[in-house]
């Protein structure tokens, strides 16, 4: 048997306002990354980071809310996505924060923007693009959630709903405010029956709405309720909604002035009536501070003092709070970045603004979502009396296209269509080990391709140019992986300080310690800056025992580039590096013989060794060195395989020894070799469902065995060693399937298989799998593995944005 566990999960969150909730019971942070629900716990002591993905829409996910209907029955997790359904989760009790599908809401004919609900009540509120308000009434027998539709609203005049919030008022009635593609928020109640009618349009904002949050002002019975609204007219209003017995006035005051206060400071009063009695909504204060749209908004109360949080564009989240003495909201506390670069980019130091601010359960810390995708997390010390910032996670937004490690084992390279490239590595802090993004080397204007290591201190990368690009480790990369995770460079004294990138640039430049301020960089004397630094293009140097940040990972973890390698007409699709580090082969997209090459480089003085191997007609999807590099392996889209042999005599030298035009009956997508101590033995996997066993000799090639899998083949990837004179294969699927497959090592039969558990598997194509290369006592003491038989770690890249590494082991 092959156990399972997994050790790592790197998934970056939707940019929308409503895609995360904190759950105040359990202390979960759960946030919709791509067509996933990512859990994790900011609090946790260990820092585990992402410890689930929660699958099961076919789009995006837009917004997720935890849901309590009632004291006596399981809490939800809804989920609402692009897919214009509702999914309904329910805590698994045999498994630790992990949630099982038990019901979805189908009804909306766009995609799910918003919702609300109301605790202790069985109503929840889902707005979508189709201009429609949906209300749902859940119940539960013991066993099953049977959710109906209660009612349909039909926004008019006609808008989007993004944000909903809903509350109750006296005698059970709710009240629903609702707004989106207007300046406007719509009102509903019960007036005389229990479908919510429309009652009032507040006015004031001169932009869309994007978050609207509620709240009683203090615990009394009879307390106001107080509304807050954020917009893109970069203003935050606040409403007063108060029961009353008499009329309301409708005056509206008239004042002077060269601003159009009519508009913005308006004291009209709206009357809703509901069954139970009648409320007046009034216009309560007006919130400036903000410089560009505001995402989000959210109620806490800490101490019994009411705080409102907001997150912006400008790259800030702002805490305001009520003056005892006045009244009066003003901005006590503001995090992030301020007075940020307009139209920079992440690799100049710009965040990019936030697009969701959460309260903690207490109040004590804020977690907040940037435009990379990655979240912050700032803790109130109080003995320091200001908010530091923690270890949030991070990972890519966009399909990660290739993954490889260092040839030594000591970190992880991803890749892939949101133009970045991302170092990991394992943390090791007072006996506990978690893995962490360490390093962010490339951030390009391209959707980067492939990737591959050359040693471990360099790696080649490949995007939708014509050229690839080579990486040096500067020296504080280095030091800072010796620091925290015990990986050692034995030529850290020639390597280069750090790197920049100008702005409108796409190549990161060496920088020397000694080196001048660039143009246009900005100074950052910020003392809380856990990264010593003068000037910009100073070394940075970690006084902190914890991962870098996301502002360092944006700002100083850059590696800057050796050498660009030309020669291909269209974008790069494939590069392999040999195993001695010494050869690199690339390949790209092609439709014919002229550009179906592949390009030989060596890696010492970055020469092109002529002439370009020539033996697919179409696209090269793949390139793989045997593991003592005698031999190229090349798979391609037009169903063939081609091996090419290096002249003992003249190691630049490669000619082919061997192909099969027809190898599978659609195009092959992956490919691999064995270990030596198994012989030229080399798998491949096809869109033809099946994955092929080969055999190289001296007459030729002999197929050995034919597998069949429910997917096309996308993925493949045998361990570099013999365990328990057994082959170690993983094969993945463009359903997201990963199996291990057990082969004997003469007959190369399956003597097992086994199939990843379905809550672990992908939601989307699996686009790279690799295993990690070393497994020594040294690698199992470093790392802290407690395994009684390790197979090894397995790495897997995804469409669906995740990127994964799964403990491996043989039990029984």
């Amino acid at each position: 048997m092959v156990g399972f566990r997994t050790e790592y999960i790197a998934a970056g969150g939707n940019r929308h306002p409503a895609a995360a909730d904190w759950d105040a019971v359990t202390g979960l942070l759960a946030y919709g990354s791509n067509i996933n629900v990512a859990l994790w716990k900011p609090l946790d002591a260990g820092h585990e980071g992402v410890f689930a993905l929660l699958s099961a829409h076919a789009d995006i996910v837009n917004v997720v809310k935890f849901f309590y209907p009632a004291p006596d029955w399981p809490h939800l997790l809804l989920s609402g996505s692009a897919d214009q359904t509702v999914r309904l989760w329910q805590v698994d009790p045999s498994a630790r924060h992990l949630y099982t599908p038990v019901g979805v809401l189908q009804g909306h004919a766009a995609s799910i923007n918003c919702l609300d609900v109301v605790p202790g009540r069985q109503v929840l509120a889902s707005g979508a693009a189709d201009a429609t308000i949906k209300i749902w009434h859940l119940d539960f027998n013991g066993h099953q959630w049977n959710p109906s539709l209660l009612q349909t609203i039909q926004t008019n005049p006609k808008f989007l709903p993004l944000t909903l919030c809903i509350s109750v008022a006296k005698g059970d009635d709710l009240l629903l405010a609702a707004a989106g593609t207007q300046g406007f928020i719509h009102v509903y109640a019960s007036k005389s029956s229990r479908d919510l009618t429309h009652q009032a349009t507040l006015t004031g904002h001169e932009g869309w709405i994007r978050s609207l949050a509620i709240t009683t002002e203090d615990d009394q019975p009879d307390s106001d309720l107080l509304l807050a609204s954020a917009s893109q007219d970069k203003y935050i209003r606040l409403w007063r909604c108060r029961q009353t017995h008499g009329s309301a006035s409708a005056e509206d005051p008239q004042l002077n002035g060269n601003i159009d206060f009519d508009r913005l400071l308006s004291n009209k009063t709206h009357r809703v009536q509901t069954r139970s009695g009648s409320y007046v909504l009034t216009f309560e204060a007006l919130l400036l501070g903000h410089d560009d749209w505001i995402y989000a908004v959210s109620w806490q109360r800490i101490a019994g003092q009411l705080r409102l949080l907001s997150a912006s564009a400008d790259s800030s989240v702002s805490m305001w709070d009520s003056e005892a003495a006045s009244g009066l909201w003003v901005c006590t506390t503001r995090l992030g970045e301020i007075n940020a670069q307009k139209g920079s980019t992440t690799a100049t130091g710009s965040m990019g603004g936030f697009c969701i601010a959460l309260w903690s359960p207490n109040g004590q810390s804020v977690a907040c979502l940037g435009r990379t995708g990655s979240w912050r997390l700032w803790t109130y010390e109080t003995d320091q009396g200001r908010w530091l910032q923690g270890v949030g996670v991070s990972g890519h937004t966009k399909p990660v296209m290739d993954i490889a490690w260092a040839r030594d084992g000591s970190y992880l390279l991803s890749t892939g269509s949101d133009q970045t490239t991302r170092l990991h590595a394992k943390w090791i802090s007072q006996g506990a080990a978690s893995w962490h993004e360490f390093a962010r080397p490339q951030i390009h204007g391209y959707d980067l391709n492939c990737i591959d290591a050359i040693g471990e201190i360099r790696f080649v990368s490949g995007a939708d140019e014509k050229l690839l690009r080579v990486f040096d480790e500067p020296k504080s990369t280095a030091e800072l992986l010796s620091q925290l995770c015990g990986v050692e460079s034995a030529s850290r004294r020639a390597l280069p300080e750090a790197a920049n990138i100008p702005v409108l640039g796409l190549s990161n430049k060496a920088l020397e310690a000694s080196a001048e301020p660039l143009s246009g960089s900005r100074d950052q004397g910020d003392t809380d800056n856990k990264w010593q630094s003068a000037r910009p293009g100073d070394r940075k140097t970690r006084e902190s025992d914890y991962p870098p940040t996301e502002d360092d990972l944006a700002r100083y973890t850059l590696w800057p580039e050796r050498e660009k390698l030309y020669g291909h007409g269209h974008e790069v699709s494939a590069v392999a590096v040999s195993h001695n580090g010494l050869l690199m082969a690339t390949a790209c997209k092609a439709s014919s013989l002229d550009h179906a090459v592949i390009r030989i480089f060596e890696t010492i003085d970055w020469r092109e060794l002529k002439p370009p191997l020539v033996a697919h007609s179409l696209t090269v999807t793949s390139l793989r060195f045997s593991d003592d590099d005698c031999y190229l392996l090349s798979t391609g889209r037009d169903r063939q395989w081609s091996i090419f042999e290096k002249d003992k005599a003249d190691s630049h030298v490669f000619a082919l020894r061997a192909k099969y035009p027809r190898a599978h009956s659609r195009m092959i997508l992956s490919a691999c070799w064995a270990p030596v101590e198994a012989g030229d033995i080399f798998v491949t996997g096809g869109r033809d469902k099946t994955y092929r066993i080969w055999n190289l000799q001296k007459a030729g090639s002999e197929l050995v065995h034919t597998i069949d899998l429910p997917g096309p083949v996308t993925a493949v990837d045998i361990l570099r060693r013999l365990v328990q004179a057994t082959l170690i294969l993983a094969v993945a699927t463009e359903t997201g399937e990963v199996s291990i497959h057990l082969l004997e090592k003469e007959t190369l039969k399956i003597k097992s298989c086994h199939r990843l558990e379905d809550q672990s598997r992908s939601s989307k194509a699996i686009m790279q799998l690799r295993w990690r290369p070393l497994s020594t006592d040294e690698d199992k003491r470093r790392d802290g593995e407690h395994v009684e038989d390790p197979v090894g770690q397995l790495a897997i890249g995804n469409e669906d944005s995740s990127l994964r590494i799964l403990q491996c082991s043989l039990t029984g």
